[in-house]
């Protein structure tokens, strides 16, 4: 995996970049100029982006809506501090396939990034929550009867992907191989009848399925 990545704080870009080569990744640039970093993905053609959101030269998503006008065709994944529901939803609405949080944990963040280049959509966990206020009055939701299709493993795997674990993670948790659990959520997707993983969760969370599941 190549990754190019773009932020402001120096010391955080060093660190990071530091440590995703510890982990067998290559960072073919770490910039904290915006224009340059622009420059350093047309000419360097990474695998993913790492993109902070809060920038003095211009935003993250200034970044994300030039490099998207340039036709850059690889992920461009957002990593900040912000929790501001507005701007995970500006993000993902400019074409952000991730919105990640700083404070994650290192394995964590190399899961969502290989999340990523599989085709997924990857939301912080924490913000999952957010994402389900934000669409509720949009376009209706799945109906109910979806979920109640769901078979107890279903149900117990959909109240996991919710929390934001990983299949990897899922797989140990309940003593299945990965290969059982992508099975899983393929099934669950086509019971719901949304398209990721992201819209499961929200899907669970907006709805308290896994509450009353708990209960």
């Amino acid at each position: 995996m190549r990754i190019l990545v773009i932020d402001d704080h120096a010391l955080f870009r060093i660190g990071l970049q530091e440590l995703l080569e510890r982990r067998g990744l290559e960072v073919v640039a770490a910039v904290g100029d915006c224009e340059d970093g622009i420059r350093q993905v047309q000419q360097l053609a990474p695998d993913v982006v790492l993109l902070d959101m809060r920038m003095p030269q211009m935003s993250g998503l200034e970044v994300l809506k030039r490099l998207q006008s340039a036709g850059a065709q690889m992920p461009i994944v957002i990593l900040t501090t912000s929790r501001e529901e507005s701007d995970l939803i500006a993000s993902l609405q400019c074409g952000a396939r991730g919105y990640l949080l700083k404070d994650m944990e290192p394995d964590d963040l190399i899961q969502a990034l290989r999340r990523i280049l599989a085709g997924e959509t990857v939301v912080a966990p924490e913000l999952t929550v957010a994402l389900a206020r934000a669409v509720r009055g949009g376009d209706p939701a799945p109906a109910v009867g979806g979920m109640e299709q769901l078979t107890p493993r279903e149900r117990e795997i959909l109240c996991l992907l919710a929390e934001g674990q990983s299949n990897k993670v899922i797989a140990r948790n309940l003593g299945i191989s990965d290969g059982t659990v992508k099975l899983h959520v393929k099934a669950i997707l086509r019971k719901l009848g949304v398209h990721s993983r992201v819209e499961a969760a929200v899907l669970a969370v907006e709805r308290k399925f896994c509450d009353k599941h708990n209960d």
